[in-house]
């Protein structure tokens, strides 16, 4: 049965007025999520206090919804387990990468991976010793660069500037052949493409749910790890949680069963559930709905900004199934043309040097949304509405 997008759109809470393409960043509230963290807040916290750990459900709650999460990335049941941030969890991936492939000691990345996870790497590195470096080259070099001394590839699937998309099962089958194992970062792929983690036989992956997915500010970050390897990795930060036993109190660690021992720190009750209702409203999509919708929503946009803004210049991949679920555009004034958009209600976000960053979620996002910016756009453009000193301000968050 067909994704009845009208329907899923009225399930979100959208600001009036409002045209809102940055879903790739935050995704908005959903209408039943107020209402979720209530209860938890009120019935589960409020009344059953320390009992709801077992009387809620709340400690079996990062592996419940980790087996929802594997359902839109196309993981196998009990390989993926919620909490924490992405951060940590690009750490704990890589460590465990690093340990499955002992004798190598390079880290591969690119130059357009997000720079936190080019921190972990760089950070881990050094604690290791001067032995272990990470090698970034461009996206579009990372397959010739993957020889037999590469230990771990470290790959964003999709661009978080340009939208530009990796082919993650050809780059998963040649890092392998070349001995290396891999890392995806799946922060702008969940929720917003088909992914197929075990047909790809990807090792591990790691992405946030604040996105496209939608638990709001802040929400838990996910781990994966191939069922393969579940059972042979230490994890380095071997919290309390991912003990085989926490309430044995063992002064010595012992891996918890699976992909348990990836737990680390206490769940966050109140964003999971947050993002439970949000899961309700996924389990009323076809991922390939959203993704053939969101490819025809941002060719749309694409050819009304170029139709109507000689200006800007297209950053994004012009074939839609080489880009994540963004489009971008260049322009030296990107910041001041982006807060001009905001003033007006259309909300994208600006990245550094010069891009104008576009999410498009069709579960909230349609035709005519897109019509409607690609009309303000063309205005502010071609009355120079963005060239104004409030405009031109850096606030903190771009």
């Amino acid at each position: 049965m067909p994704t009845d997008f009208a329907s899923l759109r009225a399930q979100f809470d959208l600001p009036e007025g409002m045209i809102y393409l940055d879903g790739n960043s935050l995704g908005p509230m959903p209408r039943a999520a107020a209402a979720r963290v209530a209860h938890t807040v009120t019935e589960e916290w409020g009344k059953l206090l320390i009992t709801g750990w077992n009387k809620a459900g709340w400690m079996a709650q990062p592996s419940r919804v980790g087996d929802r999460i594997a359902g839109l990335i196309g993981a196998e049941p009990g390989s993926v387990v919620m909490g924490d941030t992405l951060s940590i969890k690009v750490f704990q991936a890589l460590t465990a990468a690093l340990e499955l492939n002992p004798s190598r000691r390079v880290i591969l990345s690119d130059t357009g991976n997000f720079p936190s996870d080019l921190y972990m790497a760089s950070g881990l590195c050094r604690m290791l010793g001067p032995d272990y470096t990470l090698k970034t080259v461009a996206p579009e070099d990372v397959a010739a660069a993957i020889d037999d001394t590469i230990a771990v590839t470290l790959l964003t699937e999709v661009d978080y500037r340009t939208g530009r998309k990796h082919d993650m099962a050809a780059l998963t089958k040649l890092a392998q052949a070349k001995g290396a194992v891999t890392v995806w970062d799946l922060a702008h792929s969940a929720g917003a493409l088909p992914v197929h983690l075990a047909e790809c036989r990807a090792d591990f992956a790691v992405g946030c749910t604040y996105k496209y997915l939608n638990s709001g500010p802040g929400g838990p970050a996910f781990i994966y790890v191939a069922p393969r390897h579940a059972e042979k990795i230490n994890p380095a930060l071997s919290g309390w949680l991912g003990h085989e036993a926490p309430f044995a109190f063992d002064l010595d660690y012992r891996p918890g069963a699976g992909i348990e021992r990836m737990r680390v720190g206490t769940p966050p009750v109140l964003q999971l559930a947050a993002l439970e209702a949000s899961l309700d409203i996924w389990d009323q999509a076809d991922i390939n709905d959203v993704r053939a919708k969101s490819i025809q929503l941002i060719d749309r946009f694409i050819a009304g900004v170029e139709a109507a803004c000689p200006a800007l210049t297209l950053a994004a991949p012009r074939d839609g199934n080489q880009r994540g679920s963004q489009a971008s555009f260049r322009h030296q004034d990107g910041y001041a043309i982006m807060q001009a958009l905001i003033a007006r209600g259309v909300i994208g976000d600006f990245r550094a040097p010069d891009i104008l960053r576009f999410g498009f979620t069709p579960l909230f996002i349609n035709d005519e949304d897109v019509d409607g910016a690609v009309k303000i756009l063309a205005d502010i453009m071609e009355n120079n509405l963005w060239d104004r000193p409030e405009y031109k301000t850096r606030a903190r968050v771009t």
